[in-house]
C-alpha cells in the first residue's frame, strides 16, 4: 500500500468517526429536547425553576430526579402538573434514598519533649 493509499484510508477512517460522533451528539441533543419537553408538560414553572437551580448545585441529582420524573409521568402517577412543593417532595424523597456520607478527622498526637509537663 503506498503512502497516498493509506493516507486515504486513514482520512476515510477518521470522516467515519466524525459522522459517528456526530450522530450521537445529534441523538443526545435529541434526547435532551425530548426530556425538556416532557418536563414542560409535567411541570408548572416553579417546579421547572426549582429543578434548574437543583440541576446548577447537585447535575447528579438533578438527573435522577429528572429519571424519576419522566418514571412516573410514563407509568400514569403523575396526573397533572407538579408545582414546587409536590417537586420539593419528590427530591425529599431521593435525599432520604440516598446513603449520606460522613468524614471524621483523627487527629494523631505526637509526643514531643516540649510537651513534657516537667517544668
Amino acid at each position: 500500500m503506498s503512502n497516498d493509499a493509506a493516507l486515504d484510508e486513514l482520512r476515510r477512517q477518521r470522516m467515519s468517526q466524525l459522522q459517528g460522533g456526530q450522530q450521537q451528539q445529534q441523538q443526545r441533543q435529541q434526547m435532551e429536547e425530548m426530556t425538556n419537553s416532557m418536563l414542560g408538560q409535567i411541570l408548572d414553572q416553579s417546579a421547572r425553576a426549582r429543578l434548574n437551580n437543583v440541576a446548577l448545585v447537585n447535575p447528579q441529582k438533578a438527573k435522577q430526579t429528572e429519571a424519576m420524573l419522566m418514571q412516573m409521568a410514563r407509568s400514569g402517577k403523575i396526573q397533572s402538573k407538579l408545582n414546587e412543593s409536590s417537586l420539593g417532595d419528590i427530591l425529599n424523597q431521593i435525599a432520604s434514598t440516598q446513603k449520606k456520607t460522613t468524614v471524621k478527622f483523627e487527629r494523631r498526637r505526637v509526643m514531643d519533649s516540649d510537651d513534657s509537663e516537667s517544668d
